[in-house]
């Protein structure tokens, strides 16, 4: 019995963490016009300008910002977290500076180069 419990606990952790591993690093795809800043697979596109894009994406939050999943892709891509100002918060990676806007389902990046 309690091996039978060991097993299912192991397949449950294994079943988890493949998830979490999957919906982490396969979820983003990088973007030329941003110097391969990642951007969410899910999230649709709806304005597009010079220095800015805006996308609509369901995770995308004012209060709590971007999801952990999201933050740890930007960090294993070598963007740092540099410094928020409310739903606004800046990535640096060499001498690229990209200002990542959260809102409620709302996703904006504008190039600040």
């Amino acid at each position: 019995m309690k091996r039978k419990m060991s097993l299912f606990l192991i397949a449950l952790l294994l079943f988890a963490g493949g998830t979490f591993y999957y919906n982490t690093f396969f979820s983003y795809e990088t973007s030329e016009d941003y110097a391969d800043f990642p951007i969410p697979k899910k999230a649709a596109l709806i304005e597009k300008n010079q220095d800015s894009r805006s996308y609509t994406w369901k995770k995308a939050s004012e209060e709590n910002g971007i999801p952990l999943s999201y933050e740890i892709v930007l960090k294993l891509s070598g963007w740092e977290k540099q410094e928020r100002e409310g739903a606004s918060v800046s990535y640096r990676k060499g001498d690229k500076h990209i200002d990542v806007i959260s809102q409620a389902q709302l996703l904006t990046l504008r190039n600040m180069e």
